[in-house]
This record gives C-alpha cells, structure tokens and sequence, in this order.
C-alpha cells in the first residue's frame, strides 16, 4: 500500500523503489514514543527476560522434534525469540483452525516448499504450561 499522495509526474528508476522512498505523512508517534520504549526496556530487566523466551523457545523445540521425528530447521543459535519447527504432512488450514477451535491455541501453521510447519513465537508471557498444551493438542489432532 502506497502512502497517500503518492503520484510522481514520471517513474525513474523502478516503479518498485519510487514507491518504497516516499514517505507521504510523516507519523511523529514512533519517534516520540521510542524514548519511553527504552525505558520500559531498562526498568523490566528486558536482557533477562529475552534469554527467559529464548530458553522456552529452546523448550518448544525439544518438545516438538522429537514428536515429528523430523530433524530442526536450526539448532539454538539461530533462533531467539521464535523458532519454526516442521510438521509431517497435513493440511496446514485444517490443522491452524483446529487448534483454534477445539484449543483456543493461536499459532501459525506455515506451508513453504511443500511442507508444514509451525512457528512458535514466545513472549515473556507465555509459559511452560503452553508449550506443553500445543505439544499436546497438536499431537492429538494429527493422531485423529
């Protein structure tokens, strides 16, 4: 989407970049609020709780490969915070709504290259607890 405003009298260049460089309305919000966003950072330890979600991201990996019995797209230290783990074949909507509707578990189920997987981006408030539910709704829908 094109910021309003945006009608260059001729394309230079690729119509591609000219629309990326034009800022249209410039939103001051981000700028303003990026000093109190620092703060927060400072005044909740958020070194600490970002290595918390990366070792329970750690977690949802040694929970979910073993169970697919499919090798990790990437061992501990090429993730953070999230971690996208592959799935056996299935049918990646059924399974998303699923999840949804019986479990009230919100998790993208991704398809790429002909395969499934599921990306678990964890939060400093997620738990254990729910790692352990997806593990478990997850295996007990594909094993329906």
């Amino acid at each position: 989407m094109v910021s309003w405003g945006w009608h260059p009298e001729k394309i230079t260049g690729t119509r591609f970049v000219q629309e990326q460089e034009w800022q249209g309305t410039r939103d001051i919000a981000a700028y303003l609020a990026t000093p109190r966003a620092i703060q927060f950072l400072h005044e909740n330890d958020w070194a600490r709780r970002r290595a918390e979600c990366h070792t329970l991201a750690r977690y949802a990996q040694e929970k979910i490969s073993p169970q697919t019995n499919l090798v990790p797209l990437s061992d501990e230290t090429w993730f953070a915070q999230m971690v996208s783990l592959p799935l056996p074949p299935c049918d990646a909507a059924a399974l998303k709504t699923r999840l949804y509707d019986a479990f009230r578990i919100e998790v993208p189920i991704l398809t790429g290259n002909e395969k499934q997987f599921v990306r678990v981006s964890v939060q400093p408030y997620n738990s254990r607890a729910e790692v352990d539910e997806l593990t478990l709704a997850r295996t007990t829908i594909l094993n329906l």
